[in-house]
């Protein structure tokens, strides 16, 4: 499935575009729909506390033991577990470091975004392709 590269504000033109995917989390009985920040340079996938919260987490100050670089460094994180779709392609189960911040984007990322998903950039086109992996 290819994607379009889009913004967050009207304000924003092509130059502001990033490849951003709509899913659908669920975790026992929760679902949500969301939308992630496709990130070949992040080393984990982040969930921001709202979406966590809203999915039926309970933060655990014990658990929080992961711990973010870059510009999320410094930030403790604990591990979250969601069955995620991507359009009609078959569930996966993703593992998320949930941060308690609300001010960080949901990002896909290497483990294990990139794990179950091929990805190809298209950035010139502003868009980007998505399929599950090759077995």
């Amino acid at each position: 499935m290819r994607f379009k590269y889009s913004t967050t504000a009207p304000a924003q033109d092509e130059f502001d575009s990033l490849p951003r995917l709509p899913l659908r989390l669920r975790s026992d009985s929760q679902s949500i729909e969301v939308v992630g920040l496709v990130d070949s340079g992040a080393t984990v996938n982040v969930l921001p506390y709202e979406v966590g919260t809203r999915l039926g987490g309970t933060w655990d100050d014990g658990k929080a033991n992961i711990r973010l670089a870059g510009s999320l460094g410094g930030m403790n994180a604990m591990p979250f577990f969601v069955t995620a779709q991507v359009g009609e392609f078959a569930p996966v189960r993703l593992a998320f470091a949930w941060v308690q911040s609300n001010n960080v984007p949901l990002i896909l990322g290497q483990t294990n975004f990139f794990m179950e998903f091929e990805v190809c950039f298209y950035r010139s086109q502003l868009e980007f392709e998505v399929k599950p992996k090759t077995t």
